[in-house]
């Protein structure tokens, strides 16, 4: 626990800098230049109003210079990269396997970000992500299982993509492939996972539009995300748990 809490204040203050990496990169603005600055009014956001969560809540949620209010995506986003890299930490110690899983839990929050406000996934976030996780891991614990994990997840969604191009993005698939390359035989809780968590919403809109409901997509990254963030920390449990009961 001492490490976690000790990993916190780096991870959030990383995820400050994923929220300008979301906002920027589909934009293909610079990450350098210029420096933070309010999206409504363009007043430079000084360092102390920088902080991650502690300025969002002194300032009430509100730019300092002209009052607009700041989308509660921002503390999110620093928040749950907090708690994520911090996650990491406490789970796998302070070894190489607790990098490359803070690496991608991050890369998580960022396209989830992406995916929520632009409705895409950008590849120059996810493809070089999951050639670094894939190469990172395979050097760690050599092994096929990470590659064959990266192709096959990301063959079943391109599967998936090309049966129903309205309900599946090239995105999607690339991410999967992130994903089978971070979390091995573990993606396939993933995977489960998030099309689960995918089915709320999609039940919803159905409910309240009928068959219109059919033509609002919704982001699939997030939930993706949200299962391969459960799969990272619990994924080997639960196939054992799951191959203990179906026996």
């Amino acid at each position: 626990m001492g490490l976690a809490a000790i990993a916190l204040a780096p991870g959030l203050a990383l995820g400050s800098f994923l929220n300008v990496v979301a906002a920027r990169v589909p934009l293909r603005r610079s990450l350098v230049s210029p420096g933070s600055a309010c999206m409504d009014c363009g007043h430079e956001i000084a360092w102390y109003d920088n902080v991650p969560i502690l300025s969002y809540a002194l300032l009430r949620g509100r730019c300092r210079s002209c009052g607009v209010h700041i989308p509660i995506r921002y503390p999110a986003v620093e928040l749950v990269a907090g708690l994520l890299f911090a996650g990491c930490f406490w789970k796998f110690g302070l070894t190489g396997s607790a990098a490359v899983a803070a690496f991608f839990c991050l890369t998580l929050v960022t396209v989830s970000a992406t995916d929520l406000e632009h409705r895409i996934i950008p590849n120059r976030i996810v493809v070089p992500a999951g050639l670094i996780v894939l190469a990172a891991n395979t050097a760690l614990h050599p092994s096929p299982k990470w590659i064959i994990a990266a192709f096959a997840a990301s063959g079943f969604l391109l599967a998936a993509a090309l049966a129903y191009p309205a309900g599946m993005g090239m995105g999607d698939v690339k991410l999967a492939f992130l994903m089978g390359a971070a979390l091995g035989s573990s993606v396939t809780v993933a995977m489960f996972l998030g099309m689960v968590a995918a089915l709320v919403p999609g039940v919803v809109l159905l409910v309240r539009h009928g068959q219109a409901a059919r033509k609002m997509g919704i982001p699939f990254g997030p939930f993706l995300a949200l299962g391969s963030a459960i799969a990272l920390f619990t994924g080997p449990w639960l196939l054992h748990a799951y191959w203990a009961l179906s026996h």
